[in-house]
């Protein structure tokens, strides 16, 4: 059944959601949108070091995330004005990268994969990294989720629950550069934030509770890689931005949406 490759990347974005659901909602709650794009950036600067040094894609990526998420991690308990330094370490992440894979000697790259992503080319290998690094960060969010929530809610809260904040930060930094590494091969450096933030924004429009938000956004995103890989299939575009697109579309609907619930919820 897995030669099909269609049910590969159906597989793998569903994969990928799992994990970029409930770890998106703490990007959106936490306004750490621009951390995510600053992470995911980073992310070619590790294609490039993974095949200068002849090693494993995941490895480089996963490397260089961490380094570029716990260097914007340090940067904020310092104080430092992070639009400023998360414009200027993404951007200047992407760019030595791409300068870095130019200079790679009998190196053929189709960037555009790593850009923009190439779910339709995955393998049972890829399915397989992908899957496993995606459980991981979701077993990782639901195990850790009420010390997360009490952290983003108010770190005095959390303090006063015995909780440490800075952990919890961890926490994040290290499943968004997780999710970074795994995702990259689905939708690419450029997409994986929108991947991120645009199912947990719909989801924040429709729901309820924290937990509600969560799920809500994991089925927007699913919906978003069926309607993206059917679009791609059907019309011949490129599968990572048709995902993005989809979600984007569902986004647009949940605004009214989300009016028309809370209108009906009032007394």
């Amino acid at each position: 059944m897995l030669d099909d490759f269609f049910l590969r990347a159906v597989l793998a974005g569903l994969a990928v959601v799992l994990a970029t659901g409930p770890l998106g909602c703490f990007v959106v709650w936490r306004r750490m949108a621009y951390f995510g794009d600053a992470t995911a950036h980073a992310a070619i600067l590790g294609v490039a070091l993974a095949l200068g040094f002849s090693i494993s894609i995941f490895i480089g990526t996963l490397v260089v995330a961490l380094v570029m998420a716990m260097t914007v991690a340090v940067l904020a308990g310092r104080g430092w004005a992070m639009d400023t330094t998360l414009g200027v370490l993404a951007h200047s992440a992407l760019a030595f990268g791409l300068v870095a894979v130019s200079f790679l000697p009998g190196v053929r790259v189709d960037l555009t994969a790593y850009l923009f992503g190439d779910i339709l080319a995955v393998n049972r290998v890829d399915l397989a990294v992908i899957s496993g690094g995606a459980v991981l960060v979701a077993g990782l969010l639901v195990w850790r989720w009420s010390a997360l929530l009490t952290a983003t809610l108010s770190e005095d809260l959390a303090h006063a629950a015995g909780l440490h904040p800075a952990r919890e930060r961890l926490v994040l930094t290290l499943a968004l550069a997780v999710v970074v590494a795994v995702a990259l091969k689905v939708v690419g450096a450029l997409l994986i934030a929108a991947l991120l933030i645009v199912p947990a924004a719909a989801a924040r429009a429709l729901a309820r509770s924290p937990e509600a938000m969560a799920l809500l956004a994991v089925a927007i995103g699913a919906a978003a890689v069926l309607g993206g890989l059917r679009a791609s299939l059907v019309w011949d575009t490129p599968a990572g931005p048709s995902i993005v697109a989809v979600a984007a579309v569902i986004f647009a609907a949940s605004l009214p949406l989300g009016v028309l619930a809370r209108a009906g919820a009032r007394p």
